[in-house]
């Protein structure tokens, strides 16, 4: 028996890896505490408990996070529009720092020097839990396996993991027929590793279809995304926001409730599906698939509703603003300095995102069919081809003289101009 080294929080989702490691870390002395977050995955929570306490867990937290998940995580990212290289919407990346936040509160109510996790050494997990659990704890100690030689060299492939599960009796839901990695919450599905790193292995989904039948569904989309002055946290959480079925009326309001709603009608029609190859933050490339189908929808109403209702300017500098909040979340520093500025920023930048989007859902797709909003900045006299309005055209035509002057004068032989043509 090892020597006792003390209480070392395990971020368990009974899973192969995360199964196999809490018997690991029994083997080497730890008395293991495990925590499993609840963020909207489909799981049998109390079969894990009790195989965790099976496996040896000294004690095993089960928390119900979905709802600050969808709050305090998933809005901001909507609000920011956070596309991680143009496709990605961020479904893993905006979970770890959730979760790892209840990591870190679970070993200070147990005294635990330790916290532990399984995620590999090549992958950005092992990024976004370990620098949220610096930020929140500095004096903590990560434990990471999959980065000890005497971990994975003992385990070089999941092959091992999985004799040595059969070895130690732990039920694990991976077959060698069924070799990849799948990773559920409220935002997403992923899938990855095993057969899928063959960038031709066609993908394995659970949501849709991409053959899905059209749905006859127009929803509704009342997205005061963020009316009203910036609080702290930035994020405003007690907004008016609901989402309306226009074939049935069926109406869904808590950010909760109308996200899993938005899941429900959405994925089963094969909406917010990609399959993509992705630059991970270690370095390397990757073969991602992912299912966002609330998170898809949501993207889009927004988009479309801020460009209603936001200054040009302005959202010419939040669209650079996004792209650097994207890459620091999909990075792992959502509590850096950096990012907790960015969050403030672009959370002014939405008191005017204020409006009703109309979309459809079908094949696949999302239509965005029509808007309105109080702060609309669209002026539909001005803009008008049968009505003059407050606009004199003639005055297009000083607009135009000015802004080409720069062209003419790159295009201009400068010995007619009275210049000086170049040595």
């Amino acid at each position: 028996m090892a020597q006792l080294k003390g209480t070392v929080v395990l971020a368990y989702s009974g899973g192969l890896d995360t199964s196999c490691i809490l018997v690991w870390l029994k083997e080497q002395g730890y008395d293991v505490v495990a925590y499993l977050a609840n963020i909207g995955q489909k799981e049998d929570f109390e079969a894990a408990r009790k195989k965790a306490l099976m496996l040896g867990a000294k004690k095993v937290y089960i928390e119900d996070v979905s709802r600050e998940f969808v709050e305090e995580f998933i809005w901001p990212a909507v609000q920011a529009n956070a596309l991680y290289e143009d496709r990605y919407l961020l479904g893993t990346a905006l979970a770890r720092p959730c979760i790892a936040r209840k990591l870190v509160e679970v070993a200070r109510r147990e005294g635990a020097q330790y916290v532990a996790h399984g995620a590999t050494g090549k992958g950005n997990d092992q990024v976004r839990f370990e620098l949220t659990c610096y930020a929140l704890c500095p004096t903590i100690k990560v434990i990471a396996p999959w980065r000890l030689p005497e971990f994975y060299q003992r385990f070089p492939g999941r092959r091992e993991l999985m004799d040595y599960a059969k070895t130690h009796s732990i039920p694990v839901p991976v077959t060698p027929q069924t070799p990849w990695s799948m990773d559920e919450n409220l935002m997403h599905i992923s899938y990855e590793a095993g057969i899928l790193e063959n960038p031709k292995v066609i993908d394995q989904g659970r949501r849709g279809s991409h053959r899905a039948q059209g749905v006859s569904c127009i929803c509704s989309l009342i997205g005061n995304f963020t009316a009203g002055r910036p609080c702290h946290p930035p994020w405003p959480l007690h907004l008016s926001r609901h989402v309306t079925n226009a074939k049935d009326g069926a109406t869904r309001c808590s950010a909760l409730e109308l996200f899993t709603y938005l899941n429900d009608i959405a994925g089963k029609h094969g909406v917010g599906r990609i399959d993509i190859v992705e630059n991970r933050f270690v370095g390397m490339k990757s073969r991602g698939i992912y299912e966002t189908p609330a998170g898809t929808i949501l993207h889009h109403a927004h988009l479309d509703i801020e460009a209603f209702t936001m200054d040009r300017e302005v959202r010419k500098i939040k669209q650079g603003l996004a792209l650097k909040f994207s890459e620091l979340v999909y990075n792992g520093f959502w509590h850096s300095p950096e990012c907790e500025f960015l969050r403030q920023c672009i959370g002014r930048s939405q008191e005017g995102v204020v409006g009703t989007v109309r979309l459809s859902v079908f094949k696949g797709q999302v239509y965005v069919l029509g808007r309105e909003s109080p702060r609309s900045l669209y002026n539909e006299e001005l803009v008008s081809m049968n009505v003059q309005g407050d606009y004199e055209p003639a005055d297009a035509t000083g607009f135009i003289n000015i802004n080409s002057l720069r062209s003419v004068g790159l295009r201009q032989d400068p010995s007619q101009a009275g210049g000086k043509a170049p040595s």
